[in-house]
Protein backbone atom coordinates (compact mmCIF):
# COMPACT_ATOMS: atom_id res chain seq x y z
CA UNK A 1 0.00 0.00 0.00
CA UNK A 2 1.34 3.75 -0.64
CA UNK A 3 1.60 6.19 1.34
CA UNK A 4 -0.95 8.40 -0.19
CA UNK A 5 -3.42 4.87 0.74
CA UNK A 6 -3.20 5.43 4.08
CA UNK A 7 -4.49 8.76 5.30
CA UNK A 8 -7.73 7.74 2.81
CA UNK A 9 -8.80 4.88 4.51
CA UNK A 10 -8.39 6.85 8.54
CA UNK A 11 -11.62 8.08 8.44
CA UNK A 12 -13.45 4.88 7.61
CA UNK A 13 -11.95 3.60 10.78
CA UNK A 14 -12.57 5.91 13.04
CA UNK A 15 -16.33 6.31 11.72
CA UNK A 16 -16.28 2.82 12.28
CA UNK A 17 -15.29 3.12 15.87
CA UNK A 18 -17.41 6.02 16.89
CA UNK A 19 -20.78 4.45 18.87
CA UNK A 20 -23.94 5.09 17.37
CA UNK A 21 -25.66 8.27 18.85
CA UNK A 22 -28.98 9.10 19.91
CA UNK A 23 -31.51 10.78 17.37
CA UNK A 24 -31.16 14.34 18.04
CA UNK A 25 -34.71 15.70 19.42
CA UNK A 26 -36.86 17.64 16.65
CA UNK A 27 -36.55 21.21 15.80
CA UNK A 28 -39.69 23.39 15.23
CA UNK A 29 -40.47 23.93 11.91
CA UNK A 30 -38.87 27.11 10.49
CA UNK A 31 -36.50 26.88 13.43
CA UNK A 32 -32.42 26.81 12.51
CA UNK A 33 -29.75 25.32 13.95
CA UNK A 34 -26.89 27.05 15.07
CA UNK A 35 -24.90 23.93 16.41
CA UNK A 36 -21.47 24.19 15.20
CA UNK A 37 -20.53 20.74 12.77
CA UNK A 38 -17.44 19.83 11.25
CA UNK A 39 -18.99 18.18 8.25
CA UNK A 40 -21.14 21.26 7.36
CA UNK A 41 -21.37 24.69 6.59
CA UNK A 42 -22.20 27.47 9.01
CA UNK A 43 -25.44 28.57 8.63
CA UNK A 44 -26.60 31.85 6.92
CA UNK A 45 -28.35 34.32 9.48
CA UNK A 46 -29.80 37.05 7.69
CA UNK A 47 -29.56 40.78 9.60
CA UNK A 48 -32.43 42.99 9.37
CA UNK A 49 -30.89 46.79 8.22
CA UNK A 50 -30.91 49.54 10.29
CA UNK A 51 -33.53 52.18 9.38
CA UNK A 52 -31.31 54.97 9.07
CA UNK A 53 -28.32 52.43 7.15
CA UNK A 54 -26.53 54.65 5.01
CA UNK A 55 -25.45 52.97 1.58
CA UNK A 56 -22.67 54.97 1.28
CA UNK A 57 -20.91 54.31 4.17
CA UNK A 58 -20.92 51.58 6.87
CA UNK A 59 -21.46 54.51 10.00
CA UNK A 60 -25.00 54.78 11.26
CA UNK A 61 -26.64 58.53 11.38
CA UNK A 62 -27.14 59.81 15.17
CA UNK A 63 -30.93 59.98 15.26
CA UNK A 64 -30.21 63.55 17.20
CA UNK A 65 -29.57 64.81 13.89
CA UNK A 66 -32.44 63.37 12.15
CA UNK A 67 -35.04 64.44 14.78
CA UNK A 68 -34.02 67.85 15.39
CA UNK A 69 -34.46 69.57 11.76
CA UNK A 70 -38.37 67.85 12.24
CA UNK A 71 -38.86 68.91 15.31
CA UNK A 72 -37.88 72.64 14.42
CA UNK A 73 -40.08 72.91 11.54
CA UNK A 74 -43.10 71.18 13.63
CA UNK A 75 -42.11 73.93 16.43
CA UNK A 76 -42.39 76.75 13.57
CA UNK A 77 -45.41 75.85 12.37
CA UNK A 78 -47.09 75.73 15.50
CA UNK A 79 -46.40 79.20 16.31
CA UNK A 80 -47.43 80.12 12.99
CA UNK A 81 -50.55 78.51 13.42
CA UNK A 82 -51.28 80.33 16.97
CA UNK A 83 -50.40 83.70 14.94
CA UNK A 84 -52.94 83.21 12.12
CA UNK A 85 -55.81 81.97 14.49
CA UNK A 86 -54.84 85.27 17.23
CA UNK A 87 -54.70 87.54 13.83
CA UNK A 88 -58.27 86.30 13.01
CA UNK A 89 -59.64 86.48 16.29
CA UNK A 90 -58.45 89.98 16.51
CA UNK A 91 -59.74 90.99 13.31
CA UNK A 92 -62.92 89.46 14.18
CA UNK A 93 -63.02 91.62 17.21
CA UNK A 94 -61.89 94.94 15.57
CA UNK A 95 -64.01 94.59 12.19
CA UNK A 96 -67.24 93.58 14.41
CA UNK A 97 -67.59 89.74 12.88
CA UNK A 98 -69.98 87.19 14.02
CA UNK A 99 -67.55 86.39 16.98
CA UNK A 100 -66.54 90.08 17.87
CA UNK A 101 -67.63 91.81 20.80
CA UNK A 102 -68.72 94.89 18.21
CA UNK A 103 -71.12 92.54 16.72
CA UNK A 104 -72.69 91.61 19.60
CA UNK A 105 -73.30 94.82 20.98
CA UNK A 106 -74.74 95.98 17.46
CA UNK A 107 -77.24 93.16 17.57
CA UNK A 108 -78.43 94.28 21.18
CA UNK A 109 -78.41 97.64 19.92
CA UNK A 110 -80.84 96.25 16.92
CA UNK A 111 -82.74 94.25 18.93
CA UNK A 112 -83.93 97.70 21.14
CA UNK A 113 -85.18 98.91 18.18
CA UNK A 114 -87.78 96.25 16.93
CA UNK A 115 -90.47 97.07 18.56
CA UNK A 116 -91.03 99.91 16.36
CA UNK A 117 -89.68 98.72 13.13
CA UNK A 118 -91.27 95.04 12.85
CA UNK A 119 -94.21 94.12 11.81
CA UNK A 120 -97.20 92.91 14.16
CA UNK A 121 -97.59 90.19 12.09
CA UNK A 122 -93.65 89.37 12.43
CA UNK A 123 -93.77 90.38 16.21
CA UNK A 124 -96.91 87.88 16.69
CA UNK A 125 -97.74 86.13 13.95
CA UNK A 126 -101.74 85.46 13.35
CA UNK A 127 -100.86 81.61 13.91
CA UNK A 128 -98.46 79.61 15.39
CA UNK A 129 -97.34 76.24 15.27
CA UNK A 130 -96.40 74.01 18.48
CA UNK A 131 -95.36 70.90 17.37
CA UNK A 132 -94.90 68.66 20.28
CA UNK A 133 -95.71 71.47 22.48
CA UNK A 134 -98.53 70.33 24.06
CA UNK A 135 -99.30 67.99 27.00
CA UNK A 136 -97.28 64.36 26.20
CA UNK A 137 -95.92 65.66 23.18
CA UNK A 138 -99.21 66.42 21.15
CA UNK A 139 -99.02 69.44 18.38
CA UNK A 140 -101.03 72.15 19.00
CA UNK A 141 -101.95 75.49 17.22
CA UNK A 142 -102.73 78.98 18.69
CA UNK A 143 -104.55 81.59 16.57
CA UNK A 144 -104.36 85.08 17.17
CA UNK A 145 -107.13 87.11 18.49
CA UNK A 146 -106.34 90.95 19.38
CA UNK A 147 -103.51 93.03 19.32
CA UNK A 148 -102.92 95.67 21.58
CA UNK A 149 -101.37 99.10 21.03
CA UNK A 150 -98.06 99.47 21.82
CA UNK A 151 -97.64 101.31 24.94
CA UNK A 152 -95.97 102.34 28.28
CA UNK A 153 -96.20 99.85 31.21
CA UNK A 154 -98.18 102.56 33.75
CA UNK A 155 -101.15 100.18 34.33
CA UNK A 156 -99.33 96.72 32.37
CA UNK A 157 -98.28 94.98 35.31
CA UNK A 158 -99.16 95.17 38.96
CA UNK A 159 -97.35 97.15 41.41
CA UNK A 160 -94.98 95.04 42.63
CA UNK A 161 -94.01 93.36 39.38
CA UNK A 162 -93.83 97.16 38.01
CA UNK A 163 -91.74 97.79 40.87
CA UNK A 164 -89.14 94.64 40.27
CA UNK A 165 -88.85 95.85 36.67
CA UNK A 166 -87.87 99.40 37.23
CA UNK A 167 -84.55 98.87 37.16
CA UNK A 168 -84.47 98.90 33.47
CA UNK A 169 -87.22 100.77 32.27
CA UNK A 170 -90.04 100.36 30.20
CA UNK A 171 -89.41 101.84 26.49
CA UNK A 172 -92.84 100.46 24.87
CA UNK A 173 -94.90 97.25 25.62
CA UNK A 174 -95.94 94.92 22.78
CA UNK A 175 -99.07 92.46 23.35
CA UNK A 176 -101.41 90.15 21.69
CA UNK A 177 -103.58 87.40 22.84
CA UNK A 178 -104.05 84.06 21.58
CA UNK A 179 -106.71 81.32 21.90
CA UNK A 180 -105.54 77.43 20.95
CA UNK A 181 -107.51 75.37 18.17
CA UNK A 182 -110.61 74.66 20.93
CA UNK A 183 -110.71 77.91 21.93
CA UNK A 184 -111.07 77.00 25.10
CA UNK A 185 -107.68 78.62 26.28
CA UNK A 186 -106.02 82.22 26.12
CA UNK A 187 -102.85 83.59 26.73
CA UNK A 188 -101.68 86.88 26.31
CA UNK A 189 -97.70 87.24 25.34
CA UNK A 190 -95.82 90.77 26.05
CA UNK A 191 -92.25 91.67 24.95
CA UNK A 192 -91.30 94.59 27.03
CA UNK A 193 -88.74 96.85 25.72
CA UNK A 194 -86.47 97.93 28.18
CA UNK A 195 -84.25 100.88 28.33
CA UNK A 196 -80.89 99.06 29.88
CA UNK A 197 -77.73 98.35 28.87
CA UNK A 198 -76.96 94.15 28.19
CA UNK A 199 -74.74 94.87 31.80
CA UNK A 200 -78.26 95.77 33.22
CA UNK A 201 -80.28 93.10 31.71
CA UNK A 202 -77.78 90.19 32.83
CA UNK A 203 -78.39 91.66 36.35
CA UNK A 204 -81.80 91.77 36.26
CA UNK A 205 -81.77 88.42 35.11
CA UNK A 206 -79.53 86.96 37.91
CA UNK A 207 -82.03 88.26 40.08
CA UNK A 208 -84.81 86.72 38.91
CA UNK A 209 -83.17 83.22 38.40
CA UNK A 210 -81.94 83.36 41.80
CA UNK A 211 -84.60 84.88 44.11
CA UNK A 212 -86.86 83.02 42.52
CA UNK A 213 -88.89 86.25 41.35
CA UNK A 214 -90.34 84.44 38.10
CA UNK A 215 -92.35 82.17 40.30
CA UNK A 216 -94.23 84.67 42.44
CA UNK A 217 -98.20 84.74 42.11
CA UNK A 218 -97.51 88.12 43.25
CA UNK A 219 -95.33 89.11 40.67
CA UNK A 220 -97.60 87.77 37.53
CA UNK A 221 -98.25 89.34 34.42
CA UNK A 222 -101.73 90.69 33.56
CA UNK A 223 -103.33 89.50 31.06
CA UNK A 224 -104.51 91.52 27.56
CA UNK A 225 -108.64 91.28 27.25
CA UNK A 226 -110.26 93.06 24.03
CA UNK A 227 -113.22 94.08 23.78
CA UNK A 228 -115.38 92.69 21.31
CA UNK A 229 -113.40 89.63 21.05
CA UNK A 230 -112.95 85.90 22.81
CA UNK A 231 -110.19 87.52 25.07
CA UNK A 232 -112.64 90.18 26.21
CA UNK A 233 -113.54 88.27 29.56
CA UNK A 234 -109.75 87.69 30.14
CA UNK A 235 -109.24 89.69 33.02
CA UNK A 236 -106.62 89.15 36.49
CA UNK A 237 -108.95 86.33 38.26
CA UNK A 238 -108.45 84.52 35.34
CA UNK A 239 -104.70 84.30 35.55
CA UNK A 240 -104.01 80.61 35.92
CA UNK A 241 -100.09 79.96 34.63
CA UNK A 242 -97.56 82.11 33.30
CA UNK A 243 -94.11 82.52 32.36
CA UNK A 244 -91.08 85.05 32.35
CA UNK A 245 -87.77 85.42 31.67
CA UNK A 246 -85.41 88.51 31.22
CA UNK A 247 -83.46 87.93 27.87
CA UNK A 248 -79.65 88.31 28.27
CA UNK A 249 -78.50 88.98 24.36
CA UNK A 250 -81.93 91.74 23.90
CA UNK A 251 -82.82 94.28 26.03
CA UNK A 252 -86.26 92.69 26.11
CA UNK A 253 -88.11 91.33 29.02
CA UNK A 254 -90.88 88.34 27.63
CA UNK A 255 -93.86 86.97 29.22
CA UNK A 256 -97.03 84.72 28.95
CA UNK A 257 -100.23 83.92 30.86
CA UNK A 258 -102.69 81.76 30.06
CA UNK A 259 -106.06 80.93 31.14
CA UNK A 260 -109.77 79.27 30.48
CA UNK A 261 -111.40 81.07 27.92
CA UNK A 262 -115.35 80.73 29.68
CA UNK A 263 -114.01 83.18 32.08
CA UNK A 264 -113.97 80.79 35.39
CA UNK A 265 -111.53 82.61 38.21
CA UNK A 266 -108.56 80.62 39.60
CA UNK A 267 -107.81 80.73 43.07
CA UNK A 268 -104.28 78.61 43.02
CA UNK A 269 -102.17 80.03 40.09
CA UNK A 270 -98.98 78.20 39.30
CA UNK A 271 -95.86 79.00 37.26
CA UNK A 272 -96.00 77.31 33.87
CA UNK A 273 -92.77 75.14 34.69
CA UNK A 274 -95.36 73.12 37.37
CA UNK A 275 -97.96 72.93 35.49
CA UNK A 276 -96.33 71.14 32.76
CA UNK A 277 -94.79 68.78 35.87
CA UNK A 278 -94.99 65.22 35.07
CA UNK A 279 -97.97 64.05 37.53
CA UNK A 280 -99.30 67.78 38.19
CA UNK A 281 -103.24 67.13 38.97
CA UNK A 282 -103.93 70.76 38.94
CA UNK A 283 -107.01 71.49 36.64
CA UNK A 284 -104.86 74.37 34.87
CA UNK A 285 -102.06 71.27 34.30
CA UNK A 286 -104.45 68.93 33.50
CA UNK A 287 -105.94 71.04 30.73
CA UNK A 288 -102.34 72.18 29.45
CA UNK A 289 -102.50 76.12 30.46
CA UNK A 290 -98.72 75.56 31.36
CA UNK A 291 -98.25 74.14 27.69
CA UNK A 292 -99.78 77.26 25.89
CA UNK A 293 -98.16 79.62 28.13
CA UNK A 294 -94.59 78.29 27.84
CA UNK A 295 -94.96 77.32 24.06
CA UNK A 296 -96.59 80.97 23.11
CA UNK A 297 -94.12 82.65 24.95
CA UNK A 298 -91.22 80.30 23.49
CA UNK A 299 -91.83 80.88 19.65
CA UNK A 300 -92.77 84.74 20.09
CA UNK A 301 -89.14 85.37 21.45
CA UNK A 302 -87.42 82.66 18.98
CA UNK A 303 -88.46 84.80 16.46
CA UNK A 304 -87.54 88.09 18.01
CA UNK A 305 -83.99 86.82 18.64
CA UNK A 306 -83.92 85.34 14.87
CA UNK A 307 -84.95 88.48 14.04
CA UNK A 308 -82.68 90.88 15.57
CA UNK A 309 -80.01 88.52 14.85
CA UNK A 310 -80.56 89.44 11.03
CA UNK A 311 -79.70 92.46 11.40
CA UNK A 312 -81.36 95.80 9.77
CA UNK A 313 -82.05 93.89 6.70
CA UNK A 314 -84.23 91.21 7.92
CA UNK A 315 -87.06 94.24 8.62
CA UNK A 316 -87.24 95.52 5.19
Amino acid sequence: MDADAAPRQAPRARAAATPPQTPAARRPVGAVDLTPRGDAHRPFVFLARPALYDDTTTRLRPVGAWLRPRLAAAAACAVLGLGLIGGAATGSWLTGGPDGAQSARGTYAAAGKLWHSLPVDTLFPPTLKGEGAGPGGADRTWNRVAVAPDSGCARAFDPLLRKALAPVGCQRLLRATYTDATKSHLTTVGLLFTRADAEAMRALRTRFTEEGLDRRTDLMPRTYAAPGTPAAGFGDAQRATWTLSVLPDTPVVAYAVSGFADGRPVTEPEPAADAMRTGATSAPAQAGLGNDAKGIADRVERGLRKTAAAGPEAVR
